[in-house]
């Protein structure tokens, strides 16, 4: 029956954490001031290459997924389909919240309005992460590559691995810029999400939820 109730608890937190998640992501994309750094690339290779920024991050999700199978060295059958499960919810909620705060008019409001709320945004992506990678059950590919980095390679360090896992989305910024010219939800979010999402995920980790304790399968 423990092992049931922690079951539960794990499933309650992952369910509400992938709200809290999308919800965040499209707060800080709502604002017009950057978004976190995965977020921030999505939407500018869905304006590079023209598709729905839901439908982009979808892909993002299935490349990630396979290339976290890789740094894994060996397939991970229950990974591979949790980390596909947990992307088509995520992906089309992000873009189904933007629309919601576009509608009510967020990114009209005043600077230091939206500066609040895309600094509010960015932290409940962390305080979700922290949570879904505590439950452990299911993980978006993104934050599984860094849980991957973070317990399999480098003992333990969530700064760390966020610094390693976001290597990939800033190349493909970087990428977008020089074919576009133009940079989309890049701008003071992306740079505090850089230097901080990892310190705010370990401080969440304690303090966000504390009953809530990590599962660590690797």
């Amino acid at each position: 029956m423990a092992k049931m109730k922690d079951f539960k608890q794990r499933l309650y937190y992952l369910g509400l954490s992938i709200i809290i998640n999308s919800a965040g992501n499209a707060l800080a994309i709502s604002s017009n001031l950057g978004s976190a750094v995965w977020t921030g690339s999505a939407v500018n290779l869905s304006k590079w290459i023209n598709i729905p920024l839901g439908t982009t991050l979808f892909l993002y999700g299935i490349i990630v997924t396979i290339s976290n199978q890789l740094l894994l060295g060996s397939f991970d059958r229950r990974r591979f389909f949790s980390n596909l499960l947990f992307t088509v919810p995520f992906s089309y909620l992000v873009a189904f919240f933007t629309w919601i705060f576009n509608t009510i008019g967020v990114p009209e409001q005043d600077f230091y309005i939206r500066l609040i709320l895309d600094i509010i945004g960015l932290y409940c992506v962390a305080m979700a992460v922290s949570m879904y990678s505590r439950s452990n059950l299911i993980m978006h590919p993104n934050d599984d590559l860094a849980y991957i980095i973070r317990f399999k390679y480098i003992h333990g360090s969530a700064v760390i691995s966020q610094w390693l896992s976001y290597i990939p989305p800033i190349l493909i910024i970087g990428a977008s810029y020089v074919f576009t010219g133009k940079l989309y939800a890049i701008g003071f979010g992306t740079v505090f999400a850089l230097l901080f999402q990892g310190a705010m995920m370990k401080w969440s980790d304690t303090h966000a939820f504390p009953k809530l304790k990590h599962h660590v399968d690797l």
